[in-house]
């Protein structure tokens, strides 16, 4: 194993400690129990956002902490889960009166946790509310999930439930919105290389030299097929078609597109791949209004690619547009 870290079980905190020193304008990180919040919180008179997972999907959570998205974010170890103490903490550190919404992923432990962070919190007299994002169209169930698995656009319930947040919705307004966002994105991922977690020491999988897993899970889990290499034009019309035939999108629809790396693909190739996509919009009449090309939600060093679509209307398209601050997205200021 080559990584640029010091200690294995020292890497989710001294990420933690870089990510203050480089963004100490935009966010504050607390420890033990370890969360990041944004800076001068709680805002009071806003729904807070809340969400978290395991740490090696940066940027997500914590890259988007900051003004527009998220007010807090909860990094568990690699590839874990957040715990409730955590989750429950960063809550309460955040609430500015006017309630406040969890982002969950669809994994069994951070919905267990999440939920009975939630439960402590309403104790506590705080209003909470929760959406599972449940949008990979991969595999129906998988190792950690019962249903879909929640990924790429989870930044798009980040990024638009954080505008809404800014412009005083209330919290069920903000929760509706995140609603619409959940059954209205769909996406679907691919590698060509596994991931290495720095305890393990050696790659999450073994994976042949001209084998590529096709709808593979952000943390090494299995997909729809282990399959032999192809063009990127292949890929993306496989993952293209099973993602804007599921809703189904059609033909006319406005869509928020993430073309996504897992954090091991260079920038070249994503747009290569971004460009086949476009191409199979087109085809389909599909306007791809908004796009992201980058790494946004990533899995550790893997090489390979995610696509997410999300079908949008007026009122999505306002949201998205609205000003963002945070160190992994920014626009608008």
């Amino acid at each position: 194993m080559k990584k640029l870290i010091n200690q294995p079980n020292d890497v989710v905190r001294e990420a933690l400690a870089g990510m203050q020193e480089a963004h100490g304008d935009l966010l504050t990180v607390h420890y033990s129990p370890d969360f990041v919040i944004r800076a001068n919180s709680p805002r009071k008179g806003k729904v807070a956002l809340v969400s978290g997972g395991g740490s090696g999907h940066e940027p997500l959570h914590g890259g988007f902490v900051g003004l527009g998205m998220l007010d807090a974010a909860c990094p568990g170890n690699v590839f874990t889960s957040p715990t409730p103490d955590q989750i429950e903490a960063a809550t309460k550190a955040v609430n500015g009166g006017m309630g406040v919404l969890h982002i969950v992923k669809n994994y069994s432990g951070d919905i267990m946790n999440f939920e009975m962070a939630a439960d402590l919190c309403r104790d506590g007299g705080i209003e909470v509310e929760a959406v599972v994002i449940d949008d990979d169209v991969a595999v129906k169930n998988s190792l950690y999930t019962e249903g879909r698995r929640g990924v790429g656009c989870t930044v798009f319930a980040e990024k638009i439930c954080g505008a809404g947040a800014e412009k005083s919705m209330n919290l069920k307004q903000v929760a509706d919105v995140c609603r619409k966002v959940k059954a209205n994105g769909r996406s679907m991922g691919m590698a060509l290389t596994s991931c290495t977690v720095p305890a393990a020491g050696k790659p999450t999988f073994d994976i042949g030299p001209d084998e590529i897993e096709m709808g593979v899970g952000i943390h090494g889990e299995p997909g729809r097929e282990r399959m032999k290499q192809m063009t990127a034009r292949e890929y993306v019309e496989m993952m293209g078609d099973a993602v804007v035939s599921d809703i189904p999108f059609k033909s006319g629809d406005q869509l928020i597109v993430l073309l996504n790396g897992m954090g091991g693909t260079p920038l070249i190739e994503l747009y290569v791949l971004y460009n086949e996509f476009a191409k199979l919009c087109q085809k389909k009449g599909l306007d791809i209004a908004r796009k992201l090309v980058g790494n946004y939600i990533t899995s550790l060093d893997m090489q390979g690619f995610s696509i997410s679509a999300l079908k949008a209307d007026a009122q999505l398209l306002d949201l998205w547009d609205a000003p963002v601050n945070t160190p992994g997205l920014r626009w608008g200021m």
